[in-house]
């Protein structure tokens, strides 16, 4: 096997890791020009978007299992070499994608209101927040065939072809939404309505792009297996569990932010918006971990599975730790285009809070990104259950306590990312439980079946870009 990761592995980690970074950071940014046009209109619009944009966080999301499975599968398969297996995973996550998403469509529209109440919206923050969720609503199936198509090229370790697409999508993005929130000329300032507009009509872009970029790669397969899509389902039954268990958690930090008064609940979406941000920044490393992890155990290559581990591990608790300074250094330009001035006295404490997790923070997702690898579903599913509890109990203790306040609730974050990091982090050192790279090693090229029969395979060439 000749993997570039095997002489150079910082350099292929780093080199794969870069266009998935500029990728993962171009929502998110998208996401935080949104939070500084909105927030010219004023706190109760601004919570609105908070409140919005959690319940579809929330949403699309659960559904990223789509996204992680697939590119689990498809990195295993390439490391085995089996090219139609790719092309099968291929196929079944975009049809399980279209279906999920029409199908969040009409649900979404029936509870939205539900849904913004109890996220804490009342008055001219509901109304906003209900228009809000209803207009991303029809993005849905785009927003979740575009995970699913993401998965499968990053198991391809096609870095590359995500990072346009996202470009694309956000330069688009951010060019309607100066048009569609302030107006001009015949189009009328549509505010936070219009923020909901520019974002799905960009979304439509975007999976339209990824999704002809995966076919062409893989070929649409000639057939597809329901016992495969069964398998599919079934891995992502654990995932779907465990980002339940991670979005209830960031839901009620947002609803009990939001009870405090629309100055907490804009702060609080100030900060949780760059929190976003930071965090899909450090997934970088974590997504390609996952691929790499993938590939080599595919291929039946444990050592080289646990080195990947290390090395994203190393990388990702040096990066946290340089962003949680910066957060700390550049803290007043944040708060002055984040939050409104009537914010700013509750900003700053939750903004000090949730840099010095950084570090641990970029832990939990590096140990997400190898887990992922593995297939280790069942053991995030149960870690998230774990710090759920602890978080949720944090929170509800606040406000039992009455004693809630928006400082309060970011230690709360802290401690729940630090339960996730901790649990992440013995699975691989020193390996608790069934741990998958706690196995011994085994020659490159071959593939154990489920019989523990060794059958050599012929991996696949190594991608242009890997």
């Amino acid at each position: 096997m000749h993997h570039p990761f095997v002489l150079h592995p910082h350099r292929t980690l780093l080199t794969l890791s870069l266009p998935v970074l500029v990728s993962l950071v171009a929502e998110p940014l998208t996401g935080l020009v949104d939070t500084a046009f909105v927030a010219q209109l004023g706190a109760a619009p601004l919570a609105a978007l908070g409140v919005g944009s959690a319940a579809l966080s929330a949403v699309f999301w659960i559904f990223n299992f789509l996204g992680i499975g697939a590119q689990t599968e498809v990195a295993q398969a390439l490391g085995a070499g089996d090219r139609r297996r790719a092309a099968r995973v291929m196929g079944l996550g975009l049809l399980l994608a279209m279906l999920f998403g029409f199908g969040s469509i009409v649900v979404g529209a029936v509870l939205v209101t539900p849904i913004a109440r109890g996220l804490g919206a009342e008055g001219a923050v509901l109304t906003d927040a209900e228009s809000y969720i209803l207009v991303r609503l029809f993005g849905a199936p785009a927003v979740i065939a575009s995970l699913a198509a993401f998965g499968v090229l990053r198991g391809l370790q096609d870095m590359r072809t995500p990072l346009w697409v996202a470009l694309a999508v956000n330069a688009l993005n951010i060019a309607l939404d100066r048009l569609l929130i302030f107006g001009a000329g015949p189009i009328p300032a549509m505010g936070v309505t219009g923020a909901a507009t520019a974002s799905t009509l960009a979304q439509w872009l975007g999976a339209i792009w990824a999704s002809i970029a995966t076919v062409r790669r893989l070929g649409w397969p000639s057939h597809l297996r329901v016992q495969e899509a069964r398998t599919l389902l079934r891995v992502s039954s654990d995932l779907f569990l465990r980002t339940a268990c991670l979005t209830v958690f960031l839901l009620l930090a947002t609803r009990t932010a939001t009870h405090l008064g629309p100055e907490s609940g804009a702060a609080h979406q100030a900060v949780r918006q760059f929190w976003i941000f930071a965090a899909l920044g450090l997934d970088a490393l974590a997504i390609t971990a996952q691929s790499l992890v993938g590939y080599f155990l595919g291929a039946g290559w444990v050592t080289q599975a646990r080195r990947v581990a290390k090395i994203a591990c190393l990388w990702s608790a040096g990066m946290g730790a340089l962003l949680g300074m910066g957060m700390w250094l550049f803290r007043n330009p944040f708060a002055a285009l984040l939050a409104p001035p009537e914010a700013h006295s509750l900003f700053f404490s939750a903004w000090l809070l949730a840099a010095v997790v950084q570090p641990l923070n970029a832990l939990a997702f590096a140990t997400d990104g190898v887990h992922w690898g593995t297939g280790d579903f069942r053991y995030l599913r149960n870690a998230a259950f774990v710090a759920m509890a602890v978080g949720v109990t944090a929170l509800l203790g606040l406000e039992a306590a009455d004693a809630a306040s928006l400082a309060w609730v970011w230690l709360s974050t802290d401690v729940w990312i630090a339960v996730r990091a901790a649990l992440g982090v013995v699975r691989i050192w020193p390996g608790v439980g069934r741990a998958p790279l706690s196995q011994p090693d085994r020659p490159p090229g071959v593939k154990v079946s489920s019989e523990s029969e060794r059958q050599p395979t012929t991996p696949e060439p190594t991608p242009a870009n890997g």
